[in-house]
């Protein structure tokens, strides 16, 4: 890409699904963000245009500085996020909130099916691994664990790790812990279960399985 995209191009790529990245528009601008780098054409029929890693970079890029504390941060108006457990203004829960998890989970699955290369859905895609928190994440709430919320002790929390492609899940629970362990592993992750050696308090290391 030698220049930025044009303002319709712009508008493409910012209405572009948050999970899939799966963008319309005329096909000219599909052409041309194609011939940039910055979406492709699935070959496989309907022929829809994604996004590249290249397009999700401008599309997630933010005009100001990000906030000092990204350790729990809020979905933007109409932006899709999955609870990572501890934020202090959480989605409201009900109906609405599961339909919404279930169906960003649902289009998790179908960006796995087209961007892993044997278009397999039992392991993690390139998304996944380049949104570790959030991809482990919306497994758990899609399967119904229980996020924390503010400063409450009991639910999981999902935060980043000095490891490369790994996240830790807390959860006080024992028994809970035990389930989000089975949740993430039959979602393509691979899950080991340790001790913090000062509070001796258990975790989980997750990372996704590439093969």
């Amino acid at each position: 890409m030698t220049r930025p995209p044009t303002a319709a191009q712009r508008r493409v790529i910012d209405a572009a699904d948050p999970v899939t990245g799966r963008i319309r528009g005329t096909e000219a601008q599909l052409a041309a963000l194609v011939r940039h780098g910055l979406a492709f054409r699935h070959p496989r029929p309907p022929h829809d245009h994604f996004l590249t890693p290249a397009g999700h970079r401008i599309r997630e890029a933010e005009p100001e500085a990000p906030p000092p504390e990204p350790s729990a941060p809020s979905a933007a108006a109409g932006v899709f996020a999955a609870r990572i457990g501890g934020e202090e203004d959480p989605p409201p829960a009900g109906p609405a909130r599961v339909r919404e998890v279930h169906s960003a989970w649902q289009g998790l699955l179908e960006l796995r099916r087209m961007t892993n290369p044997d278009g397999a859905t039992d392991r993690p895609c390139g998304w996944e691994r380049a949104h570790l928190v959030q991809a482990a994440a919306l497994a758990l709430e899609a399967a119904g664990h229980r996020p924390a919320t503010g400063a409450d002790t009991e639910g999981y929390r999902v935060r980043v790790t000095p490891q490369p492609e790994a996240v830790a899940v807390r959860e006080p629970d024992a028994v809970a812990l035990g389930a989000c362990a089975r949740t993430l592993e039959e979602a393509g992750w691979q899950v080991g279960e340790y001790t913090e050696p000062r509070t001796r308090d258990r975790y989980l290391l997750a990372s996704p399985r590439r093969v």
